[in-house]
């Protein structure tokens, strides 16, 4: 049985100096069709303050099941597929489970 609890995900990006604009573009296309899945709480794209290029997305998922879905759904592997050529670093991904928790 799949676990009924909220999941967070934070994804971290640097891209390269001249893949910038264009890591950007790409991630802020995946907005509207990722908050339109049934199982997405929210997806929020951030740029880190500063001289840092960093890119943060914040998202939530209903529960394990919908995260597994929006990364068997097309635009999420078209965007992966496209993210090697961008980065200066390998993409860091963080799978949270509340503890203490507000929604």
């Amino acid at each position: 049985m799949a676990d009924e609890s909220p999941v967070t995900v934070i994804a971290r990006f640097t891209p390269t100096s001249e893949a910038a604009g264009r890591l950007r573009e790409l991630l802020e296309g995946m907005v509207a069709p990722t908050r339109g899945e049934a199982g997405c709480r929210f997806y929020n794209l951030f740029a880190a303050q500063g001289d840092n290029a960093e890119l943060v997305l914040l998202e939530r998922y209903e529960d394990s099941s919908a995260l597994e879905a929006h990364r068997a759904s097309a635009h999420y592997k078209n965007y992966r597929a496209q993210l090697p050529d961008l980065l200066a670093a390998p993409l860091s991904v963080t799978v949270l489970a509340p503890i203490d928790a507000l929604d």
